[in-house]
């Protein structure tokens, strides 16, 4: 994209807020590439968890790694010690911001966005302005929170549970990698004599698909495993083993912990196996690709469940819970897709129907728009770009 003129900001940043896991993170990345090339200052807050980034839109700029912690099924004790981390990071937060002046702070949920956005709200009147976004059907205990002071909202599925009375979300869609929105333009073909099946289970992998996922497939009748090809991503102690049960039965595989190239795995995949977060679920219908879905099962309000299920009655994907995950359930579900592979081409459409692969520019859009709304009065301080730790 060219880059224009900052027309709402001048020079004051756009501060985001993200850490931990890459479902958050990624589309933190992805938003701030596109206020980036709109000319907007961009200046990074985190947790120890994701730590300073040395490549990519925030490498270079001002970062700030803040104290925090989750407090949810930590205990009484624990929960407290979180607490008190998350006041602490709320306090930097605010002298932060206001040191650098900040017209904007973007909050991606989880407890990393906490003590930016608390730190934002604790500057009064003078406060840059709030924004949250919540990839999930549920609205996360963090923005929760978060969003009962949140100038806007942006959500990545049209109905959002758990929204507090008043809120007027904006569906924007969940930004993604480039690479993975360029899958939105590719057509899906259905499988002929390979079947390309694509596993995946979050940033570690999942035991359950390596426990499953073989076994299943073990059970499926010869001519179907013969036209088999697996791409699987499994936690380190689980790779030999799920490679020699591929091997066993003469399935070609790929298996390991981490993949690098997303992008094109998933625009090869015919049907992916996998977790249901938000990242997730975007980039499958981003992708247009269709999926057996099997939720977290520990999730706190269970938002991968309302994440498979909202894709489900889409006709995008079918949903199976983990204790119903079995090989034999599983078996049964890919032999019929494979006896009928019109459902899957069905289903990939449905998926692509979902899709914002523009969830970034859309995202940005509304940033900018509240800020010609309600533009911030300046503080007399000019930024300053050191990284604290």
């Amino acid at each position: 994209m060219s880059a224009r003129p900052d027309i709402a900001t001048g020079r004051r940043p756009i501060v985001i807020a993200a850490g931990g896991t890459g479902g958050h993170f990624i589309p933190a990345e992805a938003l701030a590439r596109e206020l980036a090339s709109r000319g907007h200052a961009i200046a990074l807050m985190t947790d120890r968890r994701a730590g300073e980034r040395s490549e990519g839109v925030f490498a270079g700029g001002p970062q700030f790694v803040l104290p925090g912690a989750g407090i949810a099924g930590r205990g009484l004790s624990r929960g407290l010690r979180a607490a008190l981390a998350l006041a602490r990071g709320a306090v930097q937060a605010r002298a932060i911001l206001r040191r650098l002046n900040a017209a904007a702070v973007v909050g991606f949920g989880g407890y990393p966005s906490v003590p930016p956005l608390l730190g934002a709200r604790l500057l009064g009147r003078a406060r840059p302005l709030i924004f949250i976004h919540e990839g999930n059907a549920v609205l996360g205990q963090a923005n929760a929170v978060l969003s009962r002071f949140a100038d806007g909202i942006a959500t990545s599925f049209a109905r959002v549970a758990r929204l507090p009375a008043g809120a007027a979300p904006v569906l924007t869609g969940m930004p993604v990698r480039d690479a993975i929105a360029a899958l939105h333009d590719r057509p899906y073909v259905p499988p002929g004599e390979a079947v390309r099946l694509l596993v995946w289970g979050g940033s570690l992998g999942a035991r359950v698909f390596s426990d499953v996922v073989p076994a299943a497939l073990a059970l499926l009748p010869a001519h179907h495993r013969a036209r088999l090809h697996v791409t699987q991503q499994a936690r380190a102690e689980d790779v030999e083993r799920v490679r020699a049960a591929y091997a066993d039965m003469d399935i070609p595989a790929t298996v390991s912990p981490f993949f690098s190239d997303v992008a094109g795995l998933l625009g090869g995949a015919h049907l992916v196996i996998g977790r249901a977060g938000g990242s997730s679920v975007a980039e499958l219908a981003d992708a247009g690709r269709p999926a057996i879905l099997v939720p977290l099962p520990i999730a706190a309000s269970d938002e991968q469940g309302a994440n498979a299920a909202a894709l489900a009655e889409a006709g995008a994907a079918w949903m199976i819970r983990q204790p119903d995950f079995t090989p034999p359930a599983l078996a049964a579900r890919i032999g019929s897709l494979l006896d009928e592979p019109d459902g899957l081409a069905a289903a990939a459409d449905a998926a692509r129907a979902l899709a914002r692969p523009d969830a970034a520019r859309l995202f940005a859009d509304l940033i900018e728009g509240r800020l010609h709304q309600q533009p911030r009065p300046a503080y007399p301080t000019g930024a300053k770009t050191e990284t604290h730790a």
